[in-house]
């Protein structure tokens, strides 16, 4: 005689079936409305830590140990955490996760974004959100009594961040590709402020702005690898921190340098640079550049760090060039 107990579970239904020597001798249908059931989270110890792959064997109460990838753990690791604390303890009652209020779980993964005010708790998240569009209005308001194009633009950039960069970096590394438009469009909004115009004099420093972010922003994402990584966002080209982010890095830090030079052929409408700017540009994207081919070396999170200080140093000090040259030389 062989009996076997068949279990199909689903997020409103479990199905029993036992079954007699292959004929279905008893069928039970428990309804369900909870979009958890049984099985979904595990207490477990912790056997072995394996940190080249991320990974850990975990006892889960089986005679053999499961295999954990840190981000089976999923974003709302922490919550659940909370949830299990607070049930463990009878200072919860209500024991469906339904209800229970998921933290800002993201942030609280990264030592850089933890204590912010909405992760570390010193602001709730609708004070933020008011707070947030009153401040939107107000800016875009400003800008309007400017001129339109201005406030176009601003509100393009607050959208492409707030609605489209943000929740793609947890989906692909080309987040940083579509952030980079909202990012370098702020660079550019003074000359559009002062003529009302978008011509090729904003392009090129909406370019330079652009292609900058590349470099910059993939050595932070080298130096907060794993960081990243904890929250489940996608920051570097390859999705690691080897040859191929490296090598990237060198190559749009090169078209930032070229393209922060382009005025100086005098092809570039009313933005131009006299010769003696030029060299410095070209001295400050050589010391930029120099920082970018060590970290593609060395391959370390040192160099990264120095790339990232090269960075801002290059986009301070090129903007300070090509204002100096219009007022100094003219």
């Amino acid at each position: 005689m062989n009996k076997e107990l068949i279990v199909r579970s689903s997020s409103d239904i479990v199905d029993f079936a036992l079954l007699k020597d292959g004929k279905l001798i008893e069928l039970h249908k428990d309804d369900e409305d909870n979009n958890f059931a049984v099985g979904d989270i595990f207490i477990a110890k912790i056997r072995k830590v394996i940190p080249g792959l991320n990974a850990a064997f975990v006892n889960v109460g089986y005679e053999k140990d499961a295999f954990l990838h840190y981000h089976d753990l999923g974003p709302q690791l922490p919550s659940l955490l909370k949830f299990i604390k607070r049930v463990s303890t009878g200072k919860l009652r209500d024991y469906s996760l339904k209800n229970f209020p998921f933290e800002k779980d993201l942030d609280k993964l990264m030592l850089r974004t933890q204590n912010r005010p909405l992760p570390s708790e010193r602001m709730q998240p609708n004070n933020a959100i008011l707070i947030g569009i009153v401040l939107t209005l107000i800016g875009i308001s400003s800008l309007y009594m400017i001129n339109a194009k201005t406030a176009f633009f601003a509100s393009l950039s607050i959208f492409l961040y707030a609605c489209v960069y943000t929740p793609l970096k947890q989906k692909t590394p080309l987040s940083v590709f579509v952030g980079a438009f909202p990012g370098a469009i702020p660079f550019m909004l003074g000359w559009v402020a002062a003529t009302n115009e978008f011509g090729i004099e904003p392009g090129i420093l909406f370019m330079i702005q652009f292609f900058w972010q590349f470099p910059h922003f993939w050595a932070i994402g080298w130096l907060m690898h794993d960081q990243y990584q904890s929250a489940g966002f996608k920051m570097l080209p390859s999705g690691a921190r080897d040859q191929s982010t490296a090598f990237q890095t060198v190559f749009y830090t090169l078209w930032t340098v070229v393209i922060s030079l382009i005025p100086a052929f005098q092809n570039t409408g009313a933005l131009v640079l006299s010769i003696p700017a030029a060299l410095m540009v070209g001295l400050l994207g050589m010391f930029f550049l120099f920082y970018s081919i060590r970290l593609m070396f060395l391959k370390t999170d040192e160099a990264a760090r120095f790339l990232i200080r090269a960075s801002i140093i290059y986009i301070t000090g090129i903007q300070l060039v090509y204002v100096m040259d219009k007022f100094l030389i003219g």
